[in-house]
């Protein structure tokens, strides 16, 4: 698959050959939603809890005697029944976190990237980089791209200008190679990969 280079000026910088094994692929949707619910599994902090009954300070001596008051029996007043009690079957302190095969998470994200590709969602600049770090001039390269909801995939390191004024303009996320996923990919309109991002990826998948 040949894909069309640009620069953030929106002029032409050639093109690049993309590879079939990772953005020519048939998307799954069943292989990237498995990957995304690990993702929102694995994110969860899991630190809600509530008191249950031996948690709650309270006497555990019986309220009143077995027989002969005509209502229920009753023992400790740490149990649920009673205001100021503990709670029956409440949230604990967990891992939410579920497993998936690394064979299913590699693949997960080539389909994630096949479906941009497919879907003509798939941007190809020459590299992300800008001389002054100011968020209004980023704002006109992407005006000038059509670029409102996207996701920037970088090579290994960032460019400290480029990362700075892009942090403060909404729906705009910018990564480095390391950090793309199925989700990020998934949530924003459009994928913009860098040269570098594209060469990482096809070390990466080779």
């Amino acid at each position: 698959m040949e894909l069309k280079v640009t620069t953030l000026e929106g002029k032409a910088a050639g093109s690049v050959q993309l590879s079939d094994a990772i953005f020519g692929l048939e998307p799954r949707q069943d292989i990237i939603a498995r990957c995304v619910q690990w993702q929102l599994n694995k994110r969860q902090a899991g630190t809600h809890k509530t008191q249950g009954r031996a948690d709650v300070w309270r006497t555990g001596k019986k309220m009143y005697k077995q027989k002969g008051t005509g209502g229920a029996r009753h023992g400790s007043a740490r149990v649920p029944q009673f205001r100021g009690g503990g709670r029956a079957f409440g949230p604990v302190v967990r891992s939410h976190a579920t497993d998936l095969p690394k064979k299913v998470r590699v693949l997960a994200l080539k389909h994630a990237l096949s479906a941009k590709a497919k879907d003509g969602g798939l941007i190809v600049i020459d590299n992300a980089q800008i001389k002054d770090a100011k968020t209004k001039a980023l704002v006109g390269h992407f005006s000038g791209l059509g670029l409102t909801n996207a996701l920037i995939i970088d090579g290994a390191e960032l460019h400290h200008g480029f990362a700075t004024a892009a942090r403060n303009i909404p729906n705009i996320d910018v990564l480095p190679i390391q950090g793309i996923n199925v989700y990020d990919i998934l949530r924003r309109q459009k994928l913009v990969l860098t040269k570098a991002a594209l060469d990482a990826l096809e070390a990466r998948f080779k």
